[in-house]
């Protein structure tokens, strides 16, 4: 019988990777951990001795936590314009596409795989992604990028930053979402709709993400 990679995790890491089990188990870890206002950019090894993340680290951790449990390990960025990026982790179940996400917002983190494209599923976070002034400000999406290309500078386990990752999803090409009529048509987002979208964000810093 052939053994089930490793990928440079103690035992102890992977019971805890493993146990996830399902996309939803790892999202719901996520929901667990604190988002952390830091300027870091942890490992998946780091998110896990820590239990804290914000939403660059969370969708490395997801695409991870995906790959121990059999998925790829992909990742895929949103550009905002006068905000902040989002990543999030996305996965395909047949051929419908879901995502994790860590976010200080309510509406950016979990998609059901019920998405037939790509495109659909970065747009079901566009009424979600707003500024603090209510302003809908996701502009673009990248395609979904498999992180085992960073296999050889030990991605998943190092105990140094990994913001080459970030560095990567700057430099990839991104696609429009609005044409600039589109944009001058935007509505702002109500009151309520705020308020929703804030429940129990961490306040009084930047943080690398959403």
């Amino acid at each position: 019988m052939t053994s089930r990679p490793d990928f440079g995790f103690s035992p102890g890491e992977l019971r805890v990777l493993r146990g996830l089990r399902t996309p939803a188990g790892i999202q719901k870890f996520l929901d667990a951990m604190p988002y952390h206002l830091a300027n870091t950019a942890w490992s998946p090894r780091r998110v896990l001795a820590e239990r804290s993340s914000h939403c660059l680290e969370g969708a490395i951790f997801a695409a991870a936590a995906l790959r121990v449990i059999g998925f790829p390990p992909l990742v895929m960025d949103f550009e905002a314009e006068k905000d902040t990026d989002h990543v999030i982790a996305p996965f395909r179940i047949g051929d419908s596409w879901g995502a994790l996400a860590k976010s200080n917002y309510t509406g950016c983190r979990y998609r059901e795989p019920v998405y037939a494209s790509v495109r659909e599923l970065a747009m079901s976070y566009f009424n979600d992604y707003f500024n603090l002034r209510g302003r809908r400000s996701m502009r673009t999406y990248s395609r979904p990028i498999s992180l085992a290309r960073f296999d050889n500078r030990c991605w998943m386990t190092t105990d140094k930053p990994v913001w080459f990752v970030a560095e990567m999803l700057l430099e990839i090409p991104h696609r429009k979402v609005l044409t600039a009529a589109m944009i001058r048509r935007l509505t702002t987002v109500d009151a309520r709709g705020i308020a929703a979208g804030l429940v129990g964000r961490r306040r009084h810093a930047p943080a690398p993400g959403r």
